[in-house]
């Protein structure tokens, strides 16, 4: 049952991850409450972070049920893509104004006065932060070797094209034909190893 609900917990987070990131939602709300606008990401953004702690809290009462023992090599690979995970979030968070990201500067919202990144990181992925996101779940499971653990990596990537698209929709409905051809010349998740020669 503990299971299930948590299941139900990471549905309902992502569902309002994308609900409430929807530029239609926002424009409605621009509309309809234009001097308290300005607020919106940053109370987005507190109540995106109770939710996450409550799953984190959640987390703690799952009853451990292993799918396999972790030995050293599991151990090992798993820290190792874990740190790799913190590793491309730090580097995609350091090209990003983390003030405006999380509402903390309500006089520049990320919609209207953030300009397209599409260089260090994000000139090899679109969605660094993602990746890192998935290659922390990832190593987490290979250390831990849970359901639970399972439970949250799966729901992350049962969660992730949903995210993107509805992401990239919103991309475009803001940066138009620049983040059009940014898509055609950057993949989404795993870079290129080799660039074209003209």
């Amino acid at each position: 049952m503990s299971n299930i609900l948590m299941v139900f917990s990471w549905g309902l987070f992502y569902f309002l991850h994308s609900a409430l990131a929807a530029s239609k939602l926002k424009r409605i709300l621009e509309a309809k409450w234009p001097n308290h606008y300005k607020w919106y990401r940053l109370i987005y953004s507190i109540f995106s972070s109770i939710l996450f702690l409550g799953i984190l809290i959640q987390a703690i009462y799952l009853p451990l049920e292993y799918i396999f023992s972790p030995g050293r090599f599991s151990q090992y690979a798993g820290y190792m893509v874990a740190t790799a995970g913190v590793v491309i979030m730090l580097r995609a968070a350091r090209q990003i104004s983390m003030g405006s990201f999380f509402g903390f500067r309500p006089d520049s919202t990320a919609d209207s006065s953030s300009e397209l990144v599409i260089s260090g990181i994000y000139s090899q992925i679109r969605h660094p932060l993602y990746l890192g996101l998935l290659g922390i779940f990832l190593g987490y499971f290979l250390v831990a070797g849970t359901v639970g653990a399972l439970i949250h990596l799966g729901c992350l990537i049962a969660y992730l094209p949903i995210g993107i698209y509805f992401e990239e929709k919103n991309l475009v409905s803001v940066f138009g034909e620049s983040y059009r051809d940014y898509q055609k010349e950057v993949p989404t998740f795993f870079p290129k190893f080799h660039k074209k020669r003209s």
